[in-house]
């Protein structure tokens, strides 16, 4: 097991950004990872590294030893039991972990002792230093170097250094070079919206009373806008992330705001001073903008006491906001050099692929697909800002359908810039194009160009003729559609790939420590033993495609033949089956779940089973029970699912749910994209 102990070069470098932005590097790499902070901060309300790490990224990090403890021990000369109890805290969860990353102490003119205890607890771990740094110091170089100097004077061993808080002219190039043998990691860009806080954290701060909630707990807060001019002077700053602050007599402002939310654009709040509240009348005709999501305070006192209070609002990330810690842990881990990691990290990587390294490899074969992908649903908001994701990351290279004017409004609402590398096709000029190519298509069906034109006026049928010309790689579609309004125009115009005579689908399911397939959860309600066994190869060969061994476990009430009834023998025909067209692939059932699942009940139940206690790919005998079950896991146990993912299509369309968050948007994007490359490979 190797440590890696990171060590702050000053105050406020972000070190507890950077040293969980390296544990998720390291878990993208596929590593099992431990985390410890062993000595906390001296604020615990705002000491939330290893609530992060527990919650995030899903390692059983041990509580830290209390700051004033630590302080009380060395007044008193107890630093050599200070430390046992250190390595012991630290050596307590080094257990099947391939690398340990370690927080050190956090600089501060209190504790003046904390350079020389973080340099004592390295040497005590037999821990390689990483030195964290600031770029906004604008002595980068030089406080690094000095502090790698003075570490190695009392027989630390420094492994490299991490820049933070880069501005976008920061040049990493010049930094590497000046830090000579000293290897430099990587480098964190600056972004100011990492350090917006949710309205909700503002309200808290303030102990505002909450007039009207709306998105309260997830609208941020990116500049804060006191009303002192007139509305119509105001409008220019009525714009996406703008919490307005106004007087309660102010009507004509909180009527502008109000207009401003009813047309999309996504305030962080408004702000009501002295205690005010929303007039009866105001709000029966706004009616509609305090529904939209646009969360409303009241503040006891006036705008530049509240003002000057939202300034002094902490800019450590709340303990519930794990959105928040989210992206920061991205933007550290996408920064960081993988090549320097690999060289630095002297074990082997992890072989079960573990939930972080599925999703990395997942976004890095997008990425080397470089696929293009059609979205109809183009000025559906979740959608645009998935598409502007996929765009900046280079995932994929998105096609948004929908007027461009109307995209751009809703861009401008959401607060979304969209990249020059996101394609926008108008229907409207596009639709004639595809007339004739739909009739011929449907010719056997008697389809007219009249009625083919009715039918081009669905975006979706549209962006599925655009795959079948072989003019994009994939469709996704579904934000805003039904299911049925999604697979029906690919069946009709894709069809099946050859092979296949049914279309099914899967989730990719990542469990705490492995990802595990689960099919056919969405599509297909009551499969037939042979449409069973298809599911099955179609499912494994998808396991296949995104680097998952595929062992396949046919799910039934029964394990073997400790049940009976036409339901278990259709699950023992559709194995047969597949054994029988697939006679290497890894498959068995009837298995019930918790003997495919669980190692000691599968060597119970089936104890000449290759798959009991160690399947990867779950394939369900029904509709009803496969949906049930994904459901039941996602929702009991908090896993994230990906998908549904598409199967036995000619070319990849998937759906999504209407639920579908940004990042489930980017993922089965990404998932698309894959597909596409694994088909034309």
């Amino acid at each position: 097991m190797q440590i890696f102990h990171l060590i702050p070069t000053r105050q406020n470098v972000g070190l507890t950004s950077v040293a969980l932005g390296l544990v998720r590097a390291l878990q993208h790499q596929g590593y099992r990872v431990g985390f410890v902070k062993p000595i906390g901060q001296d604020d615990p309300a705002n000491d939330h590294s290893v609530h992060f790490a527990r919650e995030i990224c899903a390692i059983e990090a041990p509580d830290p030893m209390p700051l004033a403890q630590t302080d009380d021990r060395l007044a008193a000369g107890r630093e050599p039991e200070l430390l046992e109890d250190v390595v012991s805290l630290c050596m307590s969860i080094t257990e099947g972990v391939d690398v340990l990353v370690v927080e050190g102490m956090h600089t501060d003119a209190i504790h003046p002792f904390t350079p020389r205890l973080n340099a004592e607890i390295a040497r005590g771990l037999k821990a390689e230093i990483i030195l964290v740094a600031s770029a906004k110091s604008g002595h980068t170089v030089a406080e690094i170097s000095h502090m790698a100097l003075r570490m190695s004077k009392v027989g630390c061993h420094i492994a490299g250094a991490i820049i933070n808080k880069a501005p976008a002219r920061f040049d990493a190039e010049a930094a590497r070079q000046a830090l000579g043998d000293l290897t430099l990691w990587g480098v964190a860009p600056y972004h100011a919206a990492l350090l917006a806080p949710r309205t909700l954290d503002v309200a808290r701060h303030l102990n505002a009373r909450v007039l009207v909630q709306g998105e309260l707990a997830t609208r941020r807060v990116l500049e804060t806008v006191i009303a002192s001019r007139s509305a119509a002077e105001m409008i220019e700053h009525l714009t996406p992330g703008a919490l307005v602050m106004s007087a309660g007599d102010r009507d004509d402002m909180m009527l502008a705001t109000a207009l401003a939310a009813s047309k999309g654009v996504q305030l962080a709040g408004l702000v009501l001073t002295h205690g005010s509240e929303i007039d009866r009348r105001i709000r029966e005709l706004a009616s509609h903008a305090f529904e939209s999501g646009l969360p409303v305070l009241s503040v006891a006192n006036d705008s530049f006491v509240t003002a000057t209070h939202i300034n002094t609002l902490p800019g450590a990330v709340p303990a519930d906001d794990g959105a928040r810690m989210n992206a920061v842990m991205d933007v550290v881990a996408d920064h960081l050099w993988a090549t320097v990691l690999n060289q630095s990290v002297r074990m082997p990587a992890s072989i079960q692929m573990s939930p972080p390294a599925f999703r990395y490899r997942l976004i890095q074969q997008a990425r080397a697909a470089n696929q293009r992908i059609v979205l109809p649903e183009g000025d559906e908001p979740r959608t645009l800002r998935a598409a502007a994701i996929c765009a900046e990351k280079k995932i994929a290279r998105c096609v948004l359908l929908g007027n461009r004017a109307a995209i751009e409004t809703a861009a401008a609402a959401q607060g979304v810039a969209l990249p020059a590398a996101l394609e926008i096709i108008d229907p409207e000029q596009a639709r004639e194009r595809y007339v004739e190519r739909l009739t011929e298509l449907r010719r056997s069906k008697g389809l007219t160009p009249a009625q083919a034109r009715d039918q081009l006026q669905d975006n979706v049928v549209l962006g599925t003729l655009m795959l079948a010309a072989d003019e994009v790689d994939g469709l996704v579609s579904g934000a805003a559609h039904t299911t049925a309004n999604t697979v029906r125009p690919a069946l009709q115009l894709i069809k099946t790939e050859p092979g296949s005579s049914i279309v099914s689908s899967v989730f990719f399911m990542l469990m705490p420590d492995q990802v595990l397939v689960y099919g056919d959860c969405a599509i297909n309600p009551d499969p037939s033993a042979a449409e069973l066994a298809e599911i099955a190869l179609q499912s494994a060969a998808s396991a296949r495609d995104f680097g998952i061994e595929p062992k396949v476990a046919m799910i039934s009430y029964s394990t073997g033949s400790s049940g009976a009834g036409a339901d278990v023998d259709k699950v023992c025909e559709a194995t047969a089956l597949a054994k029988i067209k697939a006679p290497d692939l890894l498959i068995d059932g009837p298995l019930q779940y918790d003997a495919a699942s669980v190692l000691e009940v599968g060597q119970q139940k089936a104890p000449d089973s290759k798959i009991a206690g160690r399947a990867t790919v779950f394939v369900f005998p029904d509709l009803n029970t496969g949906n049930t079950t994904y459901k039941a896991v996602q929702r009991s146990a908090n896993v994230v699912s990906l998908g549904p993912m598409l199967q036995g299509l000619r070319k990849p369309v998937n759906d999504l749910s209407r639920g579908a968050l940004v990042d489930d948007i980017v993922f089965t994007i990404a998932l698309t994209a894959i597909q596409a490359h694994a088909r034309r490979g």
